[in-house]
């Protein structure tokens, strides 16, 4: 009879610790699935709504200059801005830049010659539109990932040119999470529109080559003059006023980084 008393207790126990260990499962899981949540689904969600509102700030402000949604206003007009909405749109670390280091990136080439317009630091500054993707998002300067490209902005590369000007203005922006703007720019082709709205006016570039994937530190696709170290085959040999985009691939993943490069047209 002792021997039956003391294998029923050790079943007990062992059933206890059993349950103890289905109960850490089930609340480990449980914890991993809020993360994903909060990752994919409630960044996305503040991102967009900082976004939207960033922009919506920047049209009033214009607006009080007697600036029109076209680009016109005293400083000369512009192609169409497009349109867009910014709460379906708005792209890890599978959305970092390439050349980034630490909280904040800029090409180790050196600026080129072409400045870029004075703003505050984290202040957008121009409002970037992708028809053929709805997207409209803010455009601030600089890379860090808090202060700009987490709160679902594109960012402006220190040192590369401005808007409209000689040389190349490069961006940066989430893939996945934090709004994702350039989620989808993978889906742009030859001759696609983008436009870049500054207080001044309105900026029309068009597509014209698109870098599947380079390595991270591909520094020569955001120069003045854009060619891939990597790939030579993808970039230019002469100066003009060029658009690059610059985002992680594949999605939800930081190997290699993706680059569609346009030219201003207007």
């Amino acid at each position: 009879m002792p021997v039956v008393l003391q294998t029923r207790g050790r079943r007990r126990a062992g059933g206890r610790v059993l349950w103890a260990c289905a109960e850490t499962f089930v609340t480990c899981g449980v914890l991993v699935l809020l993360l994903v949540v909060h990752q994919l689904w409630w960044t996305n969600q503040q991102a967009r709504a900082e976004a939207r509102e960033q922009v919506s700030v920047l049209e009033r402000e214009w607006g009080e200059w007697g600036i029109s949604p076209s680009g016109g206003g005293e400083a000369g007009g512009g192609g169409d801005a497009g349109s867009g909405d910014a709460a379906s749109d708005v792209t890890v670390e599978s959305g970092e830049p390439p050349v980034v280091s630490g909280e904040s990136a800029a090409p180790s080439s050196g600026p080129s010659s072409s400045p870029a317009p004075p703003a505050p630091d984290s202040r957008a500054f121009a409002i970037l539109r992708i028809p053929r993707l709805g997207l409209t998002v803010p455009v601030a300067r600089g890379v860090s990932k808090r202060s700009v490209l987490d709160k679902g902005y594109v960012g402006h590369y220190p040192g590369t040119a401005g808007p409209g000007l000689p040389g190349n203005f490069a961006l940066a922006g989430h893939r996945n999470t934090h709004g994702e703007p350039f989620r989808y720019v993978n889906r742009l082709r030859e001759g696609d529109r983008i436009t870049v709205r500054t207080r001044e006016r309105t900026f029309t570039y068009r597509v014209d080559q698109v870098l599947p994937q380079t390595a991270p530190r591909d520094v020569g696709v955001i120069q003045a003059v854009p060619r891939s170290l990597v790939k030579p085959s993808y970039g230019y040999s002469r100066p003009g006023s060029y658009l690059t985009l610059t985002t992680c691939t594949p999605e939800f993943s930081s190997t290699y980084r993706l680059v569609v490069w346009a030219k201003l047209v207007s």
